[in-house]
């Protein structure tokens, strides 16, 4: 029976990474082995839409990619010892070998993520790896979603895998402490993934659609695999509470429609929903963390019906708590927005004058974009006009340039002062 393409193409992504894990915890040797298994994802992705999906998918494509691997292998004549390792093993690679689990019981993706965020990596290896191996992109979509060009990033790839390689890791699961940092590690990389897409930090677009999602996807992953983890399920929630907000989020021509403009019927409410469950349980089961905390923040906008009816004491209880659990200048910066709707915006301008002496945000556009909004609200016209500019022109972002400039040029002597609330999603990455 013949299968649609698209489901065709959503089942071999999903199955990629547990492929690749199959054959890295057998075999080792990254390259050869992701080379394999995109031989194999070439194949199915040739045959399955006419043949029909078997009924073992994943069984399928482990022997393909697993003879694939062999045939490597032989081709190689340095590798001649490990070709009789090889042929002395059962020649079906879904078969488990002594002591392991069946692979229809064992998913390796986890092991695979946590491999891909090694720590002798930089970041934007990470990153780059992370896609690769278990997003399952291309290079050639890495290199367009974080504008480089191919070949710079299939270096980087390569010298990703090297690196592991060099380090002569293992395919395991870490343990104690390092398990607990490495987690850590793995948590980072799927939240800058997420707000890279979901607010590009630099190109003509707000949003990169396919990183959100594929962020969201690999967190929905995570989570299966860990559901008792507090900050796997305070990360997920945090995703889909503010992905819920996307399509209310540009205009039809891609402009950018701050928080208090959008209109709310748009928002996803089955991704609200799924994302209020998902905190609540990670509160209640859980000790407070920087993702829960920040997923408890997006749910009270969520389920607010609008800004004037939005908790800000309770947001600005819970910013507070997490600048003394995870001190970092954007939540300040989000506070300075909620302390404003609460006490005025001089008082969010007293909060911003302190932010201004850490060097981290001193001169960041989205110090200037939060500061212009809240001088606007307060009637300082000019001075606002100021700092739109300013911040306009420290942004990469084209979209939220010409936010920022549209905002400077509408300030005139009889323009209305403005609702701060502009601030959140102009003035700060954080949900």
């Amino acid at each position: 029976m013949s299968a649609d393409r698209a489901t065709v193409e959503d089942l071999l992504r999903a199955l990629a990474p547990q492929v690749l894990g199959a054959l890295l915890r057998r075999h080792g040797q990254f390259e050869l082995s992701e080379d394999a298994v995109q031989e194999a994802l070439l194949a199915a992705a040739t045959r399955w839409p006419v043949e029909g999906v078997p009924d073992n998918p994943r069984g399928w494509l482990t022997t393909v990619a697993g003879r694939r691997l062999v045939d490597q292998f032989r081709s190689e004549q340095a590798r001649r010892r490990r070709e009789d390792e090889v042929a002395a093993q059962d020649p079906d690679p879904t078969s488990p070998g002594p002591g392991e689990d069946t692979p229809a019981n064992r998913d390796d993706t986890l092991t695979l993520l946590f491999l891909c965020c090694h720590p002798a990596l930089s970041p934007a290896s990470q990153i780059a790896l992370t896609l690769r191996a278990v997003g399952g992109l291309t290079t050639a979509e890495i290199a367009r979603a974080y504008f480089v060009p191919e070949p710079t990033m299939a270096v980087r790839i390569s010298r990703a895998k090297q690196r592991i390689r060099a380090t002569g890791s293992e395919f395991i699961l870490p343990v104690g402490q390092d398990r607990a940092e490495r987690l850590r590690s793995v948590l980072h990389i799927l939240y800058v993934i997420f707000n890279e897409g979901y607010t590009a930090s630099s190109g003509d677009r707000l949003r990169r659609d396919d990183l959100a999602a594929e962020a969201i996807r690999l967190t929905r992953l995570l989570h299966r695999l860990l559901p008792d983890d507090g900050a796997v399920t305070g990360l997920l929630a945090l995703m889909l509470l503010t992905d819920a907000r996307r399509a209310a989020r540009t205009g039809p021509h891609g402009e950018l429609i701050p928080l208090d403009e959008q209109d709310r019927s748009r928002w996803d409410r089955g991704r609200i929903a799924e994302g209020v469950a998902l905190v609540t349980d990670a509160l209640t089961r859980s000790s407070l963390g920087p993702y829960q905390l920040q997923a408890a923040i997006a749910a009270l906008h969520d389920e607010a019906p609008s800004i004037g009816e939005t908790d800000w004491r309770q947001i600005n209880t819970l910013y507070k708590i997490l600048e003394r659990l995870s001190p970092n200048p954007m939540a300040g910066l989000n506070r300075a927005v909620a302390v404003a709707m609460i006490d005025g915006p001089r008082a969010g301008l007293a909060l911003l004058d302190e932010l201004a002496a850490d060097d981290r945000i001193a001169d960041h556009h989205r110090l200037h974009a939060v500061r212009a909004h809240l001088l606007e609200t307060a009637g300082d016209q000019a001075a606002a006009r100021e700092h739109y500019h300013r911040a306009a022109r420290g942004t990469t972002s084209l979209t939220e340039r010409r936010y920022l400039e549209t905002r400077a040029a509408r300030l005139a002597p009889s323009s209305p002062p403005a609702d701060p609330y502009h601030a959140i999603r102009s003035g700060s990455r954080r949900p």
